[in-house]
């Protein structure tokens, strides 16, 4: 099926390093307690919380951190910020479009930081809608395991799948976002091991670049968003 995108696959190759290192938890401890409050602290009943507590685990968190941040969300612990969910859009260096999701306790700090690393690093912040237009909201399980691409297909024709691809040993499946928690069972009961399953924007048509400095600089940008406090996510439209 279609090929990936090279940010995402770099995305992943960084997410799995800062996992080790520990770094991702703070971040997943705010979505964590995000899920919490808007959908309740049960796992069973709540779809978006299960797939971040499995993060979570992926990311070697200990039990008692993941249960602390459940608490503080539904209110039976006291403490910690109020965060909001927010979605910003904009142009990164040489045109490629950019989605930033974030969770923050405080927007103006955050659109600030964001303006900042735009304008210096050769992008632009745009108004909602004007970049979105060029994603879909998908549901995206990496996993790994001992099936070749073509079983991998063959055992997912039945769950409606939108696209798949293999790199570097890791599959990257594409699916309609209210099927991932389904899809990641069906995934996991072919003995693939999941690395990790949530929503992302998805681009519809990526864009290659082809000078490695350009391709460079536009990592650089990205990498430098996505290490800010507030940012979760960073999406952009490029492709391998």
């Amino acid at each position: 099926m279609s090929g990936h995108s090279k940010w995402s696959t770099i995305k992943h190759k960084k997410a799995a390093l800062d996992s080790k290192r520990g770094k991702s938890w703070t971040k997943i401890i705010r979505e964590i307690t995000v899920a919490a409050r808007e959908s309740g602290g049960d796992i069973n009943s709540n779809a978006k919380l299960r797939l971040v507590v499995d993060k979570a685990k992926a990311a070697n968190m200990p039990q008692d951190n993941i249960t602390r941040a459940i608490k503080k969300g539904t209110g039976e612990l006291a403490g910690g910020e109020t965060y909001e969910a927010a979605t910003y859009e904009g142009y990164g260096p040489h045109g490629v479009a950019i989605m930033i999701e974030v969770l923050s306790d405080n927007k103006n700090r955050t659109v600030s930081s964001l303006r900042h690393i735009f304008t210096k690093m050769g992008g632009a912040m745009a108004e909602n809608g004007a970049v979105a237009w060029m994603f879909e909201h998908k549901g995206v399980i990496r996993a790994s395991g001992n099936l070749t691409e073509d079983e991998l297909i063959e055992n997912l024709l039945d769950h409606d799948i939108d696209d798949i691809s293999l790199d570097d040993g890791v599959f990257s499946i594409t699916c309609k976002k209210q099927i991932l928690d389904l899809v990641k069972k069906a995934v996991e009961s072919l003995g693939l091991k999941v690395e990790a399953a949530q929503l992302e924007w998805v681009a519809k048509s990526p864009i290659g670049i082809d000078d490695k400095n350009k391709e460079e600089s536009l990592i650089k940008f990205l990498e430098s968003v996505e290490e800010l406090d507030d940012v979760q996510n960073v999406y952009a439209n490029i492709g391998s």
